[in-house]
């Protein structure tokens, strides 16, 4: 992962976790499927952005996210450096092998990876 992927990376999860801190859960959901997109080639950020959305699912007793959280991180730990649907967000309203259009300020940051 390059240097850029990286701190892009920590700042989208660095904002998730001001905003969830703050109670702005959308906010937060936000940028942690805005770092999903960036670190899902990598093991441990993408099961690192899962345990966030799960974290999320918890505080919003949204137990369909829940599910699909702790699913998709069994899945980040095993397939990340396999393969990935590139794009996905990574929340439990897509379908978790759906690849999706990249926005275009993270498509130029992949491009480096």
């Amino acid at each position: 992962m390059s240097p850029q992927l990286k701190a892009a990376f920590a700042t989208e999860m660095q904002q998730a976790k001001r905003y969830f801190r703050a109670g702005e859960i959308d906010s937060a959901f936000a940028h942690l499927e805005r770092a999903h997109i960036l670190g899902q080639r990598d093991t441990l950020r993408h099961t690192w952005s899962h345990w966030w959305m799960l974290r999320v699912g918890l505080h919003r007793r949204d137990w369909r996210e829940v599910r699909g959280q702790v699913l998709r991180m069994v899945a980040a730990l095993l397939f990340s450096r396999i393969w990935v649907p590139e794009g996905n967000t990574g929340g439990s309203n897509v379908a978790p092998l759906r690849p999706m259009p990249i926005p275009a300020d993270l498509r130029e940051l992949l491009k480096t990876h």
